[in-house]
């Protein structure tokens, strides 16, 4: 069973049938159709040689097969992941250098051995620190860099820029040099593959073409352009009039390559990988999750970190770069029927087969047409709605989300990244550090306990009942002080206070330090401190100290127990006449 953990490959194996098969190899068959383009355009964004997409996708598919947990995530080379490679090793070499495609490779592995060392030691819980509002907010601000910097290959000119204003800035300043052949050819790419996107499944439809047929050419829709673009190139000699063409790519295997060991290299590219594989382990959890609840299927977060990690580690001795599960292509899997891993396994088959016969035919592909894959793919990331829906319920998640954003767009990815994780920690502390508190009392003829602000319930002047809706620990404790020693210190009538703590799963030490010096305090002024409702764990951790030893009041099972028991006049000693 712990083998089958390791391994969930030995898990759905044992079930394997000819059914099975069937489903998984149509869905490998559509999902390589797809992944060809998509491959070789992602490269391009990477500033990598085309064939670079291709070999990120034959590894690491495989070996997420063999490590990962979801029956329907499709790993390989995204957009984001892509943009954030070009933006980290571009730093480092310059592009179509040997060295560019090292510390490629070495940043793919890097990035898996940070992912499958979280895996080990359980910590993909780490990943929930990043908001998805904040996420979203990223990903949109850097589908818009990525759009426009695809610009320059519709345009055929050139444009450089690590941010939305650089890239602007450069394609304004080089429009004087547009290539109208390059635009005949990149324009209608793009609206031909928006068509395919929206319009091309009804229309083969209503021409009599079955839906499950009809589906798998909607899929094939971008092999079709990568097929007429190149022949029209090929067939006009385009490339004598200035169209950029993808050119000569090697054919064959992937080649065993190896990161570097330079210590100096891993410095400069410790903070990238480590950016990486947190965005790229939150797209692929999501993802995965989704789709596998729509199957009651179970993922699981820190065996998913090391399915990820092997497939990273896999891409750098492949001659590959860094790579994650990827949005829609997932969905394309999930869609056409995969059932287990072993279609990823199959369309990894089919995209070494397309390595070794297909690698001659695409000599003549332009690069306009693996721009517009690209810009078409991207812009469906794109949604500034997120901005109107956290304005409306969480002022502080829009402060998040338009930050990042405009720090993406302004800086470059890197900084964005690192903003939206800082941010999504700020956010957290803010929001616990100032933990929801109300004064309750008794709703008439019931049992329950309610806020005095938002329900007619019924106080007393001696008792004050205060409910906590947050854990109390080192960030939040002092902000319990204040409010406790305020509402005590303008109510002189109050005898009793009961701190209600239903919501209240830890304490931690700062926080018991805290309620010791509330206590203090409260007897000070004449006032005891009553607990209500305290969870087993909880009270299991007092136990352990020499608070409830010193505590003034007592603890009660429930609130409205405490408030009777506290009602009831003193009990006094007897006295006898001697």
């Amino acid at each position: 069973m712990r083998l089958a953990r390791l391994f969930p490959v030995l898990d759905w194996g044992r079930q394997y049938n000819r059914d099975t098969f069937t489903s998984d190899l149509i869905a490998a068959v559509i999902v390589t159709i797809m992944l060809i383009p998509q491959s070789l355009a992602y490269a391009l964004l990477a500033g990598l040689p085309a064939e670079v997409g291709i070999y990120a996708s034959i590894a690491p598919i495989i070996l997420y097969a063999i490590f990962g947990t979801s029956r329907a995530l499709a790993v390989g080379p995204v957009a984001v992941v892509s943009l954030m490679t070009a933006a980290a090793v571009g730093e480092i070499a310059g592009q179509g250098t040997a060295d560019y495609l090292t510390a490629a490779l070495t940043l793919a592995f890097m990035s898996g051995a940070f992912l499958v060392l979280l895996g080990i030691f359980r910590l993909g819980f780490l990943a929930n620190f990043l908001s998805h509002p904040v996420i979203a907010g990223f990903i949109t601000a850097s589908g818009v860099i990525i759009a426009t910097s695809q610009l320059k290959h519709i345009l055929g000119i050139p444009a450089e820029g690590h941010n939305l204003w650089e890239l602007v800035a450069s394609l304004v300043a080089h429009l004087g040099q547009v290539n109208w052949t390059t635009v005949a050819i990149g324009a209608p790419a793009i609206a031909f593959l928006f068509w395919v996107r929206k319009g091309m499944k009804k229309a083969l439809t209503r021409l009599g073409i079955k839906p499950r047929l009809a589906d798998i050419l909607t899929k094939a829709g971008p092999v079709l352009a990568v097929a007429v673009t190149t022949l029209v190139t090929w067939a006009l000699s385009l490339t004598d009039k200035g169209v950029s063409v993808v050119g000569e790519v090697p054919q064959g295997l992937p080649p065993l390559t190896t990161p570097s060991w330079n210590p100096a290299l891993w410095q400069e590219l410790l903070v990238p990988a480590i950016l990486i594989s947190i965005i790229g382990f939150v797209e692929s959890i999501s993802v995965a999750q989704t789709l596998a609840a729509k199957k009651r299927q179970r993922i699981t977060p820190d065996q998913e970190l090391i399915g990820l990690g092997a497939a990273n580690i896999g891409a750098a001795f492949t001659g590959g770069y860094p790579v994650t599960g990827g949005f829609a292509r997932s969905v394309v899997n999930f869609d056409a029927g995969a059932e287990t891993p072993a279609a990823g396994a199959f369309t990894a088959i089919g995209l070494l087969l397309a390595s070794l016969l297909l690698t001659p035919l695409i000599f003549f592909l332009p690069k306009a047409t693996l721009a517009a894959t690209i810009i078409v793919a991207v812009l469906s990331l794109v949604d500034f709605s997120i901005l109107k829906k956290t304005w409306e319920y969480s002022r502080a998640d829009f402060i998040a989300v338009l930050a990042t954003i405009l720090v993406t767009l302004g800086f470059g990815v890197e900084l964005g990244v690192t903003s939206g994780v800082a941010l999504s920690i700020l956010i957290h502390l803010y929001k616990t550090s100032r933990p929801h508190m109300a004064i309750v009392g008794q709703v008439p003829d019931t049992h329950h306990y309610r806020n005095v602000l938002r329900h007619d319930v019924i106080t007393y002047k001696s008792i004050l009942t205060l409910r906590v809706d947050e854990s109390l620990y080192f960030a939040n404790a002092r902000f319990l002080e204040d409010k406790l020693q305020a509402e005590v210190a303008a109510n002189p009538d109050i005898r009793h206070v009961i701190l209600m703590c239903p919501a209240i799963n830890e304490i931690d030490m700062s926080a018991l330090e805290s309620l010791e010096a509330i206590n203090e305090h409260l007897r000070d002024m004449d006032v005891t401190l009553n607990l209500s409702e305290v969870k087993g764990p909880v009270m299991d951790r007092l136990k352990r100290s020499h608070f409830l030893d010193e505590l003034t009041g007592r603890v009660f099972l429930h609130q409205h127990n405490a408030v009777q028991e506290l009602l009831k006049p003193p009990q006094t000693m007897p006295t006898y006449d001697i």
